[in-house]
């Protein structure tokens, strides 16, 4: 599947728009991943079990989003954003979304 973030792919025409697309996770922290992050946070430096956190939300909405994608038919997708937002204490929502388009 490609995915732009601007709204065409360079080198391939849009010959389909088949809509909107979007794909999201709600993760919440893990308590070991917050006394760990509370004693960097003295210390200074990247807060590694969140960073692999993010990743891992990341790749699975954007995993959702290309699903929706394929089931309209799409073989890309185009104008591609990504949301971030809090939804309850300790907990946070990655929302990815996009236009499922067929290239050729």
């Amino acid at each position: 599947m490609l995915m732009t973030n601007i709204e065409t792919i360079p080198g391939k025409n849009i010959m389909t728009c088949h809509g909107v697309v979007s794909g999201s996770t709600v993760r919440a922290k893990h308590v070991g991943r917050d006394i760990m992050a509370g004693l960097k946070n003295i210390v200074g430096g990247e807060l590694k079990g969140y960073t692999e956190l993010l990743n891992e939300s990341r790749d699975s909405a954007i995993e959702r989003m290309q699903s929706q994608a394929k089931q309209m038919g799409a073989n890309a997708i185009v104008n591609v954003r990504f949301s971030t937002s809090s939804v309850a204490a300790g907990a946070a929502e990655i929302y990815v979304y996009g236009t499922a388009v067929t290239v050729g």
